[in-house]
């Protein structure tokens, strides 16, 4: 069965870690070149105004517009901060057709907005569509666990329990195990850390110039994990250095045992956001 590669990526509104350069055209390339079958984006700059005239070269496309041109045929951006001339939020950039989609708002208080989105995905060969969900979680402990539990009891109801599932993204959680995000990620919906599993913790995310923080990951289910990559540094000769201030992870993986849920339905469908 062929592998699937998927890639999650804060890339920091496109701009370098200290906001000085426009650097989003290199993340495109960058992307392209890694060629990942689908890609979680955080921190995605819809519109802005102010940057759009500050920079020369701000793409006309929207940010997610941009990084797909060529590449993905399905986008989908979930908008979770808007203000009068900007917004931002998640995307999700597929080659294969997503079916449905929505983006859940699970913002717990007014200074931040965060929303889950989410996406099932037709892959070619499989009996079942591929759930997606990219996050970027809150800053504060009490809102990544209502965000977390927010996220178990909504999969709970729309997902069959053996469906192929991932969940990754921006979790903003630096204490690891102690944090308990994969502990609940894995007896709510059984899902697995892929670097953890690799390597026993997951991958050092945050900030991208000296990663020490845990931040960025990938839990899946219902697949079989082939190898996993942080995007840092020089791989195959593209160099990943100074485009965010996170870094990158992906996982390459096939699909695992078959669903119970062979024509592909869910309990609870998602609408299209």
């Amino acid at each position: 069965m062929k592998s699937l590669t998927l890639a999650t990526y804060n890339i920091h509104k496109g701009l370098s870690p200290l906001n000085r350069k426009l650097v989003i055209h290199e993340v495109r390339e960058k992307l392209h070149a890694l060629d990942a079958d689908i890609v979680f984006l955080q921190e995605v700059q819809g519109t802005h105004a102010k940057n759009e005239a500050k920079f020369e070269d701000w793409p006309e496309l929207t940010q997610h517009e941009h990084i797909a041109e060529g590449r993905y045929q399905d986008i989908v951006y979930g908008v979770n901060a808007k203000y009068q001339h900007s917004d931002h939020g998640n995307a999700i950039l597929s080659a294969y057709p997503v079916m449905n989609w929505t983006n859940q708002d699970v913002s717990h208080h007014r200074f931040e907005s965060r929303g889950h989105l989410l996406a099932r995905i037709e892959v070619p060969g499989w009996d079942v569509p591929l759930t997606c969900v990219c996050v970027h979680l809150g800053l504060f402990k009490q809102s990544r666990t209502m965000q977390i539990d927010r996220l178990i009891e909504f999969l709970g109801h729309s997902v069959p329990s053996d469906a192929p599932l991932v969940v990754a993204g921006d979790f903003n959680d630096w204490r690891s195990k102690r944090g308990g995000i994969s502990a609940a990620l894995k007896t709510g919906l059984g899902l697995r850390e892929v670097f953890e599993e690799i390597h026993g913790k997951p991958a050092r995310t945050f900030p991208a110039i000296f990663p020490m923080l845990t931040l960025d990951r990938i839990y899946v289910r219902g697949v079989n994990i082939e190898e996993v990559l942080r995007l840092h540094g020089a791989i195959d000769g593209v160099k990943w250095r100074g485009l965010s201030d996170h870094v990158g992870l992906a996982v390459r993986f096939t699909r695992g045992g078959q669903s119970s849920a062979a024509d592909g339905s869910l309990a609870t469908p998602l609408a299209r956001g």
